[in-house]
């Protein structure tokens, strides 16, 4: 299964008083791990910064100036979420500027069913207490030192981790097996467990007898006939 965690950075707090994006990062899962693929883009959102804005993501005016209009990358964005749900933290936050920049350009906005709210998610399973993208880090042993400010796409890494451990995909992904593809596509080796002395066999020959002349009554059309002819013969 397919998901993208995605995050934005804004202007300010509403699309429809004329704030605008500056900046989308997503990460793409597959199966609930990230597979290193990504999209991130800073965008010229044609209006000033203001400073409680720039306070939080450190994007000033002059930096954007020379950053592509969101109508220059609108397909190149739609074509690498496709279909697949889109995991936001506050989702009515950045669903709510992306429709309306899809919605300056005449194109169809992103269906509300498409979403899942990370802070949602958190609520329900930590009711009671802050649940801001922070909190989550310190209480799923995160690192998120790097986050002096906010950054679309470094939020949506520290994102997908959390969302990984909010539904217990974590535990659900250890499986043995004796190589793990990195996000980077570098297949790291973690090794397979062996017993140093292994376990003794719970069927002696006496069971294996037992079950030898249960086969024998079954008749000579009966499966295990057959099964039994191709072990005898490797032995």
């Amino acid at each position: 299964m397919r998901e993208i965690v995605l995050d934005t950075e804004t202007t300010g707090l509403d699309p429809l008083r004329g704030d605008r994006l500056v900046e989308i990062g997503c990460v793409e899962l597959v199966n609930h791990m990230p597979t290193g693929q990504i999209y991130h883009c800073y965008l010229n959102p044609e209006r000033d910064m203001p400073q409680e804005a720039f306070a939080v993501h450190g994007l000033s005016s002059e930096f954007l100036s020379d950053k592509p209009l969101f109508a220059v990358v609108a397909d190149e964005f739609l074509t690498f979420i496709a279909d697949a749900p889109l995991i936001i933290h506050n989702a009515s936050f950045d669903i709510g500027f992306i429709n309306a920049e899809l919605g300056r350009l005449a194109r169809v906005a992103i269906a509300r069913e498409r979403l899942v709210d990370t802070l949602l998610l958190a609520r329900r399973k930590h009711p009671g207490v802050s649940n801001r993208l922070d909190d989550l880090c310190s209480r799923y042993a995160i690192d998120n030192s790097k986050r002096t400010k906010h950054g679309a796409l470094l939020d949506a890494e520290l994102l997908a981790e959390v969302y990984i451990d909010l539904i217990g995909a974590r535990q659900s992904s250890l499986i043995l097996a004796e190589t793990h593809q990195a996000a980077s596509g570098v297949s790291i080796d973690i090794g397979r467990r062996v017993r140093e002395t292994p376990l003794e066999p719970r069927i002696n020959e006496e069971d294996r007898a037992a079950h030898r002349a249960f086969v024998s009554s079954l008749g000579e059309k009966a499966i295990w006939q057959e099964f039994f002819g191709v072990t005898e013969t490797a032995e």
